[in-house]
């Protein structure tokens, strides 16, 4: 008799936000979900919230070899990867200067070079799924770039330019989905180091009307359509953000 292999999904930056969201709506959907990020206390007990088909691996995506040896454990004890949301990020806003030099730095390294790294180390596994799914996490700072925020747009833009080329190269084996969300109520701005914009972004996401879960709930339904029908692009925002 053959035993159907329980789909598995690899969520980035798992440990808040979007992706413990993310982890959560896919787990009700029947996924093995596999939890990485940094700060191991929030995943593990992440992990141990959601139960049965939850593993935590702590992984930094700037870091090529955490990925590989989590890649390592997810082929041996769970036969592969099946989705990867590429969801860990910072937004590190404020203005161009010299002194935000390491903020500019650690975007482009998590924002976009880990997205890529992960995806990369995951890729044999996705394509030996035959039926697996790359959700990329944008921002619709990646279509309009505004004053403070250039080099996160920057690292948005180009997560939606190799998103293109990738959904190109990788199909009809491997769907790539561009998630691009406005203001949504998470820690992202809690992080920004530029003590101004700080208080200025927080004020403006303390009123946020959209919750994690709402892009949660978009991911899981891009990723459970029928296998004809890929949904490249998504751009969502607040009802009345403008």
């Amino acid at each position: 008799m053959t035993t159907t292999k329980t789909p598995v999904a690899v969520i980035t930056g798992a440990s808040s936000g979007i992706g413990a969201a993310t982890s959560r709506a896919l787990h009700e959907r029947g996924y093995h979900v596999v939890l990485l990020a940094r700060r191991t206390g929030r995943i593990d007990a992440l992990a141990a919230e959601l139960g049965d088909r939850a593993t935590a691996i702590s992984a930094d995506v700037t870091d090529r070899t955490s990925l590989v040896s989590a890649a390592e454990r997810v082929n041996s004890e769970l036969g592969g990867a099946d989705v990867l949301v590429n969801n860990a990020g910072v937004m590190l806003l404020g203005p161009f200067s010299s002194e935000q030099r390491d903020d500019y730095r650690q975007m482009i390294e998590v924002n976009l070079l880990g997205a890529i790294t992960a995806a990369e180390v995951f890729l044999d596994q996705l394509k030996s799924s035959g039926n697996a799914d790359i959700v990329n996490i944008s921002s619709v700072a990646g279509r309009t770039a505004r004053s403070g925020n250039g080099v996160y747009a920057a690292t948005k833009w180009g997560i939606n330019g190799w998103s293109e080329a990738l959904r190109q190269e990788l199909l009809p084996s491997v769907r790539v989905t561009l998630i691009e969300p406005g203001v949504v109520a998470t820690e992202l701005p809690t992080h920004i180091t530029h003590a101004d914009t700080n208080t200025a972004v927080n004020e403006l996401y303390s009123h946020a009307q959209v919750s994690a879960g709402d892009i949660a709930e978009v991911i899981a339904f891009v990723i459970t359509r029928p296998r004809h029908l890929a949904i490249n692009e998504i751009l969502l925002r607040p009802a009345g953000q403008a």
